[in-house]
C-alpha cells in the first residue's frame, strides 16, 4: 500500500486546499468559508469490499458541545466527496454529494461504488465552503484471487482517560491496509479525578447526546483521527459502548439506576450512536434498541473476515459473572453469540471461500483454569458454545481458522484445543489476543504466561498496551505483539515484543 505523507496523515493534508478544486454543485446551505470548520473529528473510511468503500464524516465545528449535536444548526448540509488514485486529486476516479442530516448528528456514510480490486485510494469531503482532511483507503481483492499480502493491525478498549493514543498513531506508522477494531471504542464512565486525562461529563453518559458527545471528545484526538486516515476499518463493539458487562437486555448490575423502559432506552440511543460514528454500510444502521453488527467480509481467497457480536444475543453470563468454578457453564443451552448467530458462524465456515477463516470477535476464546475457576465472561462460561463451533470447523476441514480477540487489556497468544481436557490433544486454532490501546495503563514488562502450568496451551503473554500487526500471504500469518513503553506520556515509542507465524494448513504459533 502506497505510504501516505507526513502532511497528509499529520496536519490534514488537503484541508486548506481551494474548496473550488471540487465541482459546483447546489448546495442545501450556501457554501461560504465564514462557516466555522465542520471537520474536527477527521475522516475514516471501513467496511471494503473488491469494487467499493464506506466513506465516512461528521460535520461538527464545536464537537463537545453537551447537546451532542457538534455546533450544527438544525438543517441539512450537503456534503460533497471526491475519490482519486492521487493525493493531489488530479484525476477523480468517482465523486457524488450526500444530504447530512440533524437527525445523525450531521454523520455521512458516502458509498463510493465502480472501485477497482485490491486497489488504494485518496478521499475528501467538501461542506460549507471547507475541505476535510485527505484519507486513504483501499479495496479488497476480487473473488478467487489472492491479491497482495495483506498487513491488517487490530487493537480494543481505548479507555480514553487512562492513556493517550500512541498506539492508534504507531499503527498508523506502519502503513497497514486495513485495521481492526474489537471493542471498547469509548468507555461509559463519567470523569474520574487522577487520570491521565479526563472524561467530560459528571455523571456515566447514558443518552443519545451523551453518547454523541463521548464519541466526539474521543475522536478529537490527533492520534485516532491519524489511524482512521491511513486505512479502511472493520469494527464491532463490546460492551461499553453501551454499558460495562451487559448481556442481551440483562444489566450487570443497577449502577446508575434505570427502569426497564429507561435501560431500552440507553441501548437505544448507545446502537444510534455507534453506527453515526463508524464507517459502517447502511445494512448496519441501527433499529431501535438493536443493531446488526454480524457480518461477513470477503478479502478475496486470501481470507474471509467473520466478525462476530458477543455482547447483544448472549445468555446471561453464568452463575452471577466474575471468575470461578461454575457447573452452568457446561449448559448446552448457553450460547455467547446465541444459537442463530452460531449457525451463521457455522454455515459461513462451511464455504471454505478463503485459505484464512478470520474471526473477529470480543472475548476470550481459548480455555483458561485455575484452581479459583475461569471467567464467567469469557468462552469459559459458555463452553458447550466454544465446543460446537470448534467442532464445526473441524467437521467443516477449516484448515486454518484464526480467532481474533480484544477485551482483556493484556495479549496473549493461544494455541486451540480439539480437547483442553487431553495434554495430547491436536491443536486445531490459533487465538491472537491484543492489548488494549490504554485501558489499564501502562502495564510494565511482564511476560511471564499466567497459569500455564494448568494451561499449557497459552503460548505468549504482554502486560504492555498495544496492537497486533499481521502480515497474511497465502502461505502463512505472521503476527508482531505491538508494545507501547507508556501510555501515561504522549508519543512513547513502540517496539516488537514477539512474533509468531502460524502456517498454512499447521494451526498453531511457531515462534520467530
Amino acid at each position: 500500500m502506497k505510504p501516505i505523507s507526513r502532511r497528509t496523515l499529520v496536519l490534514g493534508g488537503l484541508a486548506a486546499a481551494s474548496a473550488t478544486a471540487l465541482p459546483a454543485r447546489s448546495s442545501i446551505i450556501t457554501a461560504t468559508a465564514a462557516v466555522p470548520y465542520p471537520f474536527q473529528l477527521g475522516v475514516a473510511s471501513g467496511e471494503p469490499d473488491a469494487s467499493s468503500v464506506v466513506l465516512w464524516t461528521r460535520l461538527a465545528p464545536s464537537p463537545l458541545n453537551a447537546d451532542g449535536q457538534g455546533g450544527m444548526a438544525n438543517a441539512n448540509v450537503a456534503v460533497d466527496w471526491q475519490v482519486s488514485t492521487t493525493e493531489s486529486f488530479s484525476t477523480l476516479v468517482t465523486s457524488g454529494t450526500v444530504t447530512a442530516t440533524y437527525g445523525a448528528a450531521h454523520s455521512v456514510h458516502a458509498i463510493a461504488n465502480g472501485l477497482n480490486p485490491d486497489s488504494d485510494y485518496f478521499y475528501r469531503f467538501r461542506a460549507q465552503g471547507h475541505v476535510s482532511p485527505v484519507g486513504r483507503t483501499r479495496t479488497a481483492p476480487a473473488a478467487g484471487t489472492n491479491g497482495r499480502d495483506l498487513v491488517m493491525a487490530f487493537t480494543s478498549c481505548a479507555h480514553y482517560e487512562e492513556g493517550y493514543y500512541t498506539a492508534y498513531r504507531r499503527m498508523a506508522e506502519d502503513n497497514p491496509g486495513l485495521i481492526l477494531f474489537l471493542g471498547d471504542y469509548i468507555y461509559e464512565y463519567p470523569a474520574t479525578s487522577g487520570r491521565t486525562r479526563l472524561h467530560l461529563g459528571a455523571t456515566e453518559i447514558t443518552t443519545l447526546a451523551d453518547y454523541r458527545r463521548r464519541y466526539a471528545q474521543y475522536k478529537s484526538d490527533p492520534d485516532l483521527q491519524a489511524a482512521h486516515a491511513v486505512a479502511p476499518w472493520i469494527v464491532v463493539p463490546d460492551d461499553h459502548e453501551v454499558e460495562n458487562n451487559y448481556a442481551n437486555m440483562t444489566r450487570a448490575d443497577s449502577t446508575p439506576a434505570l427502569t426497564t423502559a429507561q435501560w431500552t432506552a440507553r441501548r437505544t440511543a448507545a446502537y444510534q450512536a455507534y453506527y453515526e460514528n463508524m464507517p459502517l454500510r447502511p445494512a448496519q444502521a441501527s433499529n431501535g434498541n438493536s443493531i446488526q453488527l454480524y457480518r461477513r467480509l470477503p478479502w478475496g481467497k486470501l481470507a474471509t473476515f467473520h466478525m462476530l457480536d458477543t455482547r447483544q444475543y448472549r445468555n446471561d453470563q453464568a452463575c452471577g459473572d466474575g471468575w470461578k468454578i461454575c457447573s452452568d457453564a457446561d449448559l448446552a443451552t448457553r450460547s455467547l453469540p446465541g444459537n442463530a448467530q452460531e449457525t451463521w458462524l457455522l454455515n459461513g465456515l462451511a464455504e471454505k471461500a478463503a485459505t484464512w477463516d478470520i474471526i473477529g470477535q470480543q472475548v476470550f476464546f481459548a480455555r483458561r483454569f485455575n484452581s479459583t475457576g475461569a471467567s464467567m465472561d469469557s468462552w469459559d462460561g459458555y463452553r458447550a458454545s466454544r465446543a460446537r463451533i470448534q467442532q464445526g470447523w473441524i467437521d467443516r476441514g477449516n484448515r486454518n481458522p484464526v480467532v481474533l480477540t480484544g477485551d482483556v487489556h493484556r495479549a496473549w497468544g493461544n494455541n486451540l484445543m480439539a480437547d483442553y481436557d487431553n495434554a495430547d490433544s491436536a491443536v486445531i486454532g490459533t487465538e491472537l489476543v491484543t492489548s488494549s490501546a490504554t485501558s489499564t495503563g501502562d502495564g510494565d514488562a511482564t511476560t511471564a504466561i499466567p497459569d500455564v502450568g494448568t494451561n499449557p496451551w497459552l503460548k505468549f503473554y504482554s502486560n504492555r498496551r498495544g496492537y497486533i500487526r499481521t502480515t497474511v500471504t497465502p502461505t502463512q500469518m505472521q503476527a508482531d505483539f505491538r508494545g507501547v513503553a507508556k501510555v501515561s506520556e504522549h508519543d512513547a515509542p513502540v517496539s516488537t515484543l514477539k512474533s509468531f507465524v502460524i502456517e498454512e494448513g499447521q494451526p498453531g504459533l511457531q515462534a520467530v
